[in-house]
């Protein structure tokens, strides 16, 4: 691909194509979008990276941390991966403890202790991680399943005194769109405070996207730390996390927990985030999104052999014959083990006959989509037309 404008994206040759998957979730207002253009270009006139302090990150994080209570202070940093990196450090620090907690089918980035039965890209491989792999680094994460307190418990019982935090997706999307019970995360968040340890909401995809103040928001449970990513800088590479004040004075140099980085808070991403999050204050792009992801879910049912999971902005489509016709799956898929066996298999032709009709979907079966304000309801009915005459011809 050479370029995007607005829903669509446009490859080396020429051809367009209608595109859900958004560069991955950050693009909420679509591509070369012309408010955050005229930030972000104000920024690089100004000069883009200055090495010292300025006031474009102070203003993005007063922003956040006026909005958001559970975040009192924040640190930017360049992507999703180091924020979960530093985030476990603090946790590691503030409690004395090396264990952490994490769930089948959560992708928390790449570093070494995250990428255990993690999702995303991983999700297709012949094995659930990654080579490469210190034994001494993996050792040190503790793996239970979504949607089963009962895991969760033997889990806590057995290990509770050990874990320094335990980190979560609220909304797993990283392993298809996995929406989890009110009462199971209410039972971590529980658990982690009876034993001292802390809660992590992994926000990087969710994160300013489900609303102003993401799952955490829409929940009301409060993490102790969170991370972002993706929205937050308006589509240029940027990573976040944050939390309680106490926590966060721990990081250098207010305290011992050392994070750094050269081009951590760079001005063209603080510009493009905070126009992307005032484009997004007033609510009216989350409630054209919703009424966009109620029109496809309209339009899908009826469909043969695919399903639909979708919360906000944010949908996986599952092709599997084991879905009933269209519409959403017959019990909602929370967890690994509900993962229909021909998912991936059926995806792959579907995805490639989509291409060829202009149709542009994450390459993934386990890859979520997304909406933007730039989509209009006749791009969301030409995506079902098209998903109507593939699965008609058998894709």
């Amino acid at each position: 691909m050479s370029g995007g404008a607005g829903s669509r994206l446009r490859d080396v040759e020429g051809r367009e194509y209608l595109d859900f998957c958004m560069a991955f979730g950050p693009l909420i207002l679509g591509h070369a979008d012309s408010g955050v253009r005229a930030a972000a270009t104000g920024a690089l006139e100004r000069g883009w990276s200055l090495g010292t302090a300025e006031p474009y990150s102070l203003e993005l994080a007063e922003y956040i941390t006026g909005r958001l209570p559970w975040v009192e202070s924040i640190r930017f940093v360049n992507s999703g991966t180091e924020a979960v990196m530093s985030a476990l450090r603090v946790a590691r620090a503030a409690t004395g403890r090396s264990k952490i907690l994490k769930f089948e089918g959560c992708y928390h980035g790449h570093a070494d202790a995250m990428l255990l039965k993690a999702g995303s890209g991983l999700a297709e491989a012949p094995v659930p991680d990654s080579a490469g792999l210190a034994p001494d680094v993996v050792q040190e994460t503790l793996i239970a399943p979504l949607d089963d307190e009962a895991a969760l418990e033997k889990m806590f019982a057995r290990e509770g005194e050990h874990i320094a935090a335990a980190i979560i997706e609220p909304l797993p999307a990283n392993y298809g769109l996995l929406p989890q019970r009110p009462q199971f995360l209410q039972r971590l968040a529980a658990l982690a405070r009876s034993h001292a340890a802390l809660l992590i909401f992994d926000e990087v995809i969710t994160g300013f996207r489900l609303g102003l103040q993401g799952y955490a928001g829409l929940s009301g449970i409060h993490p102790d730390l969170v991370t972002y990513g993706k929205v937050i800088g308006g589509g240029f590479p940027v990573g976040a996390y944050g939390g309680r004040r106490s926590l966060m004075e721990l990081v250098a140099p207010a305290g011992p927990v050392y994070q750094a980085g050269t081009l951590s808070a760079n001005p063209l991403a603080m510009c493009a985030g905070l126009a992307t999050l005032q484009r997004l204050e007033d609510g009216r792009v989350y409630r054209q999104l919703e009424s966009l992801g109620q029109r496809l879910e309209k339009g899908l049912a009826g469909l043969p052999d695919i399903a639909l999971q979708r919360v906000g902005s944010i949908f996986w489509l599952i092709r599997s014959a084991a879905m009933r016709p269209g519409g959403k799956p017959a019990a909602a898929i929370r967890s690994l083990r509900a993962l229909p066996a021909d998912a991936a298999a059926g995806f792959a032709p579907l995805f490639h006959r989509l291409l060829d009709e202009g149709i542009y979907l994450a390459p993934s079966a386990y890859e979520v989509g997304f909406l933007s304000a730039a989509h209009r309801e006749a791009d969301i009915d030409r995506l079902v037309e098209a998903l109507r005459r593939s699965l008609g011809a058998g894709a």
